[in-house]
Formats: C-alpha cells, structure tokens, sequence
C-alpha cells in the first residue's frame, strides 16, 4: 500500500530537476556521496577508537586471568623411608616445582 512505485520516482526526479536545475545535480550528488563517505570513515574510526581504549583500560589494570597456587601435596606414609616428624619439629613444605 505505501509502496514506492515507478512513477513516484520519475515525479520526484522532474521536480528536483526544476528546483535545482539539471547542471547542479551531479554536483549535488558528488557532494551528498563524499559527505556519506565521510560519515562512514568517521564512524568506524570511533569505533576502533572504543576498541582501542578497552585494551588499554584492560591492560593498564592488569587483569590477568586467576591462576590458583600449586597444589603442595604431603608426604605420603607409604613412601619407602617415611618418618613421622616429631611433634616439636614444624613440618617441611615440599618446594612443588
């Protein structure tokens, strides 16, 4: 129903021909499309920017992903060798690496 059709276009050119004239259109439309290029470029640039300033913003607070301690496993008792440390003695943490 609301259709664009045909003839609506071919109105719509006569009429911009008579407002503007037939020598000012292609300028008119050399200028509308550098000014679309334009806005393309500058778009896209604001959004690498935003890119941009995320990884910064991620870097400069260091996140790093969580990395838990090593696991310190115990002695086991079936070990060939293995004594008990008295009960005055602090235990011995084995190093993991």
């Amino acid at each position: 129903m609301h259709a664009l059709k045909p003839w609506h276009i071919a109105v719509l050119v006569v009429v911009l021909i008579l407002l503007f004239g037939a020598k000012r259109l292609p300028d008119a439309a050399r200028s509308l499309g550098r000014s679309l290029r334009i806005i393309k470029a500058e778009t896209k640039s604001l959004a690498d920017d935003d890119k941009d300033l995320a990884e910064k913003a991620d870097a400069q607070h260091g996140r790093q992903p969580y990395q838990a301690d090593p696991v310190i496993e115990p002695t086991s008792v079936h070990q060939p060798g293995y004594q008990p440390p008295a009960p005055d003695q602090p235990q011995r943490v084995r190093d993991a690496n």
